[in-house]
């Protein structure tokens, strides 16, 4: 019988893989025979990522996400030298933390851009003939922020609204290719974004976690349902946004 979890000869693109959620998701692809094509714009961190993969034939490129325009001639030469994908995870993403009257046209931009435009253009560069694999799994990374209002995360919490929106319409268009979209909904995780919005808040008691009730969460909780969602065992899932909130939604 054939290990579901088994990735060997898979090959996944990750973007915002320099750290947290998308470094986390690749090390533990990479424990289960996965080979990792990593992009994010901190060389440093992607090279630390790739440090700490098991196996061989991993490798990283920089690509600044905020440029659309720049994603698909850097796309095809990722493609034209590792071949074709299995699986696509979109963990890269802008914090934003500002009241209305601070979100300049300039900053609501470059939100959307990063955090919503370059998964719909790499998802639109990947889905092409010969760029991938039959059963393709793409996941984004969304927030509990889709679908929970908050003071000052407008701009972030629109950004993630769409990508979950998007995913449910993608998931009918390409379904008849075979290929598969969902995004995971985390609350509360202990990445280096979450310690620094603790340094901006002086170290104040974060309401949400009043309100999540398991606790803070770890990358590793969010990278479980990835890559469950990346495996043939979720076959009959798609166009679904999925949880992994530490019962925020639920309270």
């Amino acid at each position: 019988m054939t290990d579901k979890n088994d990735f060997t000869g898979k090959q996944v693109l990750i973007s915002g893989a320099a750290a947290g959620i998308g470094r986390e998701t690749a090390v533990m692809l990479s424990k289960l025979g996965c080979r990792l094509i990593l992009i994010d714009i901190d060389k440093d961190g992607l090279a630390d990522t790739v440090s700490n993969l098991f196996g061989t034939g991993h490798s990283f490129n920089i690509i600044d996400l905020g440029n659309l325009e720049s994603i698909e001639p850097a796309f095809k030469g990722i493609v034209d030298k590792h071949g074709p994908f299995d699986g696509f995870v979109h963990c890269a993403g802008i914090r934003c933390r500002r009241p209305i009257a601070m979100i300049t046209p300039s900053i609501l931009s470059e939100v959307l851009k990063v955090n919503f435009g370059s998964f719909i253009e790499l998802t639109r560069c990947i889905i092409r003939r010969n760029n991938f694999n039959e059963g393709l799994s793409i996941v984004g990374v969304s927030s509990i922020s889709s679908q929970r209002g908050g003071v000052s995360v407008t701009a972030y919490a629109a950004s993630k609204a769409a990508m979950d929106c998007a995913v449910r319409c993608l998931a009918k268009e390409l379904g008849s290719k075979s290929i598969r979209l969902n995004t995971v909904v985390p609350a509360q995780i202990e990445t280096r974004a979450y310690v620094d919005f603790l340094k901006m808040t002086g170290g104040a008691e974060d309401i949400t976690l009043t309100r999540q009730y398991l606790g803070l969460g770890e990358p590793l909780d969010v990278a479980n349902l990835i890559v469950f969602l990346l495996s043939d065992k979720s076959k009959f899932i798609t166009g679904s946004s999925i949880p992994v909130d530490g019962g925020f939604l639920s309270s």
